[in-house]
């Protein structure tokens, strides 16, 4: 495997517009990079996977292990994709057409969850024993990863906090906007960045968007400046519900809210202010490999997930 160049570790970022696939070698390092619009279609999915891989080996020199981040999830019952808002995949058993179609072994995990454990073993997050990954962009996701494992669960639902609802509504805030899941309130809706330009667009009348309203905050704009209030401290509630639950060492934020800097300076202050008894001291940092985590992390899940920590 991997002939001349040591072990590869090929990697592919299963996106809603785009399919990245990357080969790392031993070290973390990139042998190579390519990438192809998401055709929007299953057939033609698993061919374009199978090509971007024998495209990434070639320019790799070498065969390598395939790991694969996707949205959604396994179903651990009947192996089929759910959840995904590629839709295309639900309900098909995407790694094993893969695994035929390529004909060895793919392993496949979700993309929060990917980009937590690329953060652990060589990130922003390096060390940590527990780490919760927060995307925070068109939508919303996690992944938890405890003691450099990523934590799927029992029904392959770890990590997935974006269906649940705000905590600590306010009257004005309860129930909340109706979610495409068919809930409402959720988190999905309410600390995406489609939230944030929703609210800008409740108050002003005007789509904006998100890194529009941080500008215009920053120029001192009230309505920008009151949607993006709202906004932090939204998402601090929501990182306060899952400091109470799982406790984590570090919070790595992903996705394109995460390149606002008001978020570092001003989220630890709400989440000591909702979480149980204050006194909160963990960190939250951007990821280190920002949009390339997503494929590092599926190219390494090869490492049985298993990342160096240092004991607390």
């Amino acid at each position: 495997m991997g002939k001349g160049r040591g072990v590869v570790q090929i990697g592919i970022d299963f996106g809603g517009t785009k399919i990245e696939a990357a080969a790392l070698d031993g070290g973390g390092q990139f042998l190579a990079r390519v990438r192809t619009p998401n055709p929007g279609s299953y057939d033609h999915a698993i061919r374009d996977v199978c090509d971007l891989i024998a495209r990434t080996e070639a320019a790799a020199g070498g065969v390598g292990t395939v790991g694969i981040g996707t949205p959604g999830s396994i179903n651990p019952r009947d192996g089929r994709m759910r959840n995904a808002n590629a839709t295309f995949l639900n309900g098909r058993t995407f790694r094993e057409d893969l695994e035929a179609a390529l004909g060895r072994e793919v392993r496949m995990a979700n993309d929060a969850n990917c980009l937590a454990l690329s953060e652990v073993l060589d990130g922003a997050a390096a060390g940590a024993r527990s780490v919760f990954a927060v995307i925070v962009g068109t939508g919303v996701g996690g992944g938890l990863v405890v003691d450099g494992r990523i934590v799927e669960g029992a029904n392959g639902m770890g990590g997935e906090w974006g269906h649940v609802p705000l905590p600590w509504m306010s009257a004005a805030e309860f129930p909340g906007p109706r979610c495409w899941c068919g809930q409402h309130g959720c988190l999905d809706i309410l600390v995406s960045g489609t939230g944030l330009q929703r609210d800008m667009a409740a108050r002003t009348g005007e789509t904006v968007d998100g890194p529009g309203i941080v500008a215009a905050a920053r120029r001192g704009e009230a309505a920008a400046a009151a949607a993006l209030d709202v906004y932090i401290d939204r998402l601090g509630r929501a990182m306060a519900m899952i400091a109470n639950i799982v406790d984590p060492d570090v919070f790595v934020m992903g996705g394109g809210m995460s390149n606002v800097a008001e978020l570092y300076a001003r989220l630890p202050a709400v989440i000591d202010r909702y979480s149980f008894g204050g006194d909160w001291a963990g960190r939250i940092v951007a990821a280190k490999w920002g949009d390339s985590s997503g494929v590092r992390g599926a190219a390494r899940l090869w490492t049985g997930g298993q990342a160096p920590v240092t004991p607390p």
